[in-house]
């Protein structure tokens, strides 16, 4: 099976293409690289790889990315809040406006598989004790609002030929070929790691993370089951829902292992907090995640003390916004 990428040289494609590679996939990956060109160092030379440069709202390369694909996980978007803010016109025309002609184009191209990487952001706040794939959607900026949109327009081109599933993951944590150390897990053991100082903004609120591994493990799941268990499904994609305290303590007990480090608690205005449940995903696909929020947390240590993550506190390319905001990208 040969499978395209959009976006596939960010954070968890940087995992997820050398995973589908052992495998035995041919991937191509559809990337502007923004993150650095060195992301598929240790495969780059691989048979089955194939590295397209190129911008998802540029539809005749991607219309020719397409020939003799077999299945897509989009991955691609401006992702995160802050990054999206940056650009709001921007971030409509990638995570929005060019996604239905791609969706259009895959199918007419014989594309018979079709995953998308929504986020279980589209939910907005909720307050009930578990927040399920049936439940309205009330997404509370443009990102997660496009996810949403995204979402159905998909839906709307599944048939026999034609398999279509919506992933919503949860915070991915952990340690990748592209870092990414602006969201929450991997904020903490950085700050931990290397100022021995970590603040933990509020601490009751519920935040749902998933270990970037189990994440990879889950397209790998999706990409294989057979497509009658798929067709027009929505999983959440997530592990255990720890509160922001607990996360802080977590990183604060397996840093600490190595050295002091501090806890502070400080009040914050941003009281989202959602548990969101992944029982659907067992219970279809048999799907259940197999690393802790700690092996995450590990896997920066030991990235940390190998060197792999140099300059982490100020190295724009570790964090979305700084780096959106340095290629300014129209």
């Amino acid at each position: 099976m040969h499978v395209l990428i959009p976006g596939g040289a960010g954070y968890v494609g940087s995992l997820l293409v050398p995973t589908l590679l052992d495998a035995g996939y041919d991937v191509t990956v559809y990337d502007l690289f923004l993150y650095g060109e060195d992301v598929f160092e240790s495969v780059k030379n691989h048979p089955k790889l194939t590295l397209i440069k190129g911008d998802i709202r540029d539809l005749e390369t991607m219309k020719a990315a397409l020939k003799g694909i077999d299945a897509v996980i989009h991955l691609a978007c401006i992702s995160n809040d802050p990054s999206f803010e940056l650009n709001p016109n921007l971030g409509k025309s990638i995570n929005l406006d060019c996604f239905e002609p791609f969706v259009q184009m895959a199918k007419e191209q014989g594309v018979q598989r079709f995953i998308y990487a929504s986020s279980s952001s589209v939910y907005g706040v909720k307050e009930v004790p578990n927040v399920t794939e049936d439940m309205e959607l009330k997404p509370l900026t443009d990102y997660s609002k496009y996810k949403a949109e995204c979402e159905k327009i998909l839906m709307k081109y599944k048939d026999s030929s034609f398999t279509c599933c919506v992933l919503r993951p949860a915070t991915v944590c952990g340690y990748a070929p592209r870092q990414r150390l602006d969201v929450v897990v991997n904020i903490l053991t950085n700050l931990a790691f290397n100022t021995g100082k970590i603040k933990v903004m509020g601490g009751g609120q519920l935040r749902p993370n998933i270990h970037i591994q189990d994440m990879v493990r889950a397209y790998l799941h999706v990409l294989e089951v057979p497509a009658e268990k798929i067709q027009g499904e929505t999983f959440n994609v997530g592990y255990h829902n720890h509160s922001v305290q607990e996360l802080g303590e977590m990183v604060q007990s397996t840093v600490g292992k190595k050295k002091s480090v501090d806890l502070e608690k400080v009040p914050t205005d941003d009281n989202r907090s959602y548990h969101v449940s992944s029982q659907k995903i067992a219970d279809r696909l048999g799907f259940t995640p197999k690393y802790t929020i700690q092996d995450a947390v590990d896997s920066l240590v030991q990235a940390f003390e190998e060197g792999k993550l140099p300059n982490s506190l100020e190295d724009k390319k570790y964090f979305n916004i700084k780096t959106m905001k340095a290629v300014n990208l129209q």
